[in-house]
């Protein structure tokens, strides 16, 4: 199906948020106290899932303790904690949102109306909390244009129906990185795919505990190397390193 076709539009039984997460026991419970006060604010029956993918810190206990159920899992892989959250869940309407991110019941009703409207996923504008450095302060505005342009939803959010997330076999577990990308052009041929203007405040620590040579090397590897690279893990610390430390710790 061409990206411009719509589909019929769609009644939403529940909306499932699903949470990928390792080792997120600093932020955790605010993204998801963000998205009960979200859920709360619709009239729309909703869950919370957290896929916890080997996490070796208080990740599960701190998901229960604010209302999520939590499924584990053993892969260390971004793509494979979001299609286990997406197969534990029960909604129509699947919402993926990083453990690092907040939303907003803004966000989240345009994510509704469009898939009402026959639209069968899309993403969001992205902002990032905190202080980046300067590089990041320049090359973000780019990298956001090229995403839009490109059409492509944030991997910090991405919302699909249960319909077209079945159609086509979830997210690619043979890639480590960049499975947003995948996913976005995946239901493309699904259907309309669609770019909010709302937006979420996602995390800016990769951008300050990494440093911008670390950072654009392996953005560098991932742009000329892309169906390679991504399919490895080697290169990827920033996402399956050992967590650094964020010096900014200002909400």
């Amino acid at each position: 199906m061409a990206q411009t076709a719509n589909n019929p539009p769609q009644t939403i039984a529940m909306v499932s948020f699903v949470v990928p997460a390792w080792n997120e026991e600093v932020l955790l419970g605010r993204t998801l106290k963000s998205i009960f006060a979200a859920g709360q604010a619709l009239n729309v029956p909703f869950e919370v899932v957290v896929a916890d993918d080997a996490s070796t810190d208080r990740t599960a206990e701190i998901a229960r303790e604010n209302g999520a159920r939590v499924v584990s899992i053993n892969r260390r892989q971004i793509a494979a904690s979001r299609n286990a959250g997406a197969r534990a869940a029960q909604g129509d309407l699947l919402i993926f949102v990083d453990a690092d991110t907040l939303v907003t019941p803004g966000v989240i009703r345009a994510a509704i109306d469009a898939v009402r409207s026959g639209a069968v996923g899309g993403g969001c504008a992205v902002n990032f909390d905190g202080w980046v450095p300067g590089y990041a302060r320049r090359l973000l505005p780019i990298f956001i244009r090229i995403y839009r342009a490109a059409g492509l939803a944030a991997g910090c959010f991405l919302f699909c129906t249960r319909r077209a997330f079945d159609a086509v076999g979830g997210f690619d577990e043979k890639v480590y990185a960049s499975e947003e990308c995948w996913m976005s052009w995946a239901l493309k041929r699904q259907g309309r795919f669609v770019l909010l203007r709302e937006s979420v405040m996602t995390s800016g620590r990769k951008l300050r505990t990494y440093s911008g040579s670390e950072i654009l090397k392996m953005l560098f590897w991932l742009t000329i190397r892309f169906r390679l690279s991504s399919r490895e893990q080697r290169g990827m610390e920033i996402w399956y390193g050992p967590r650094r430390p964020d010096p900014d710790v200002s909400p």
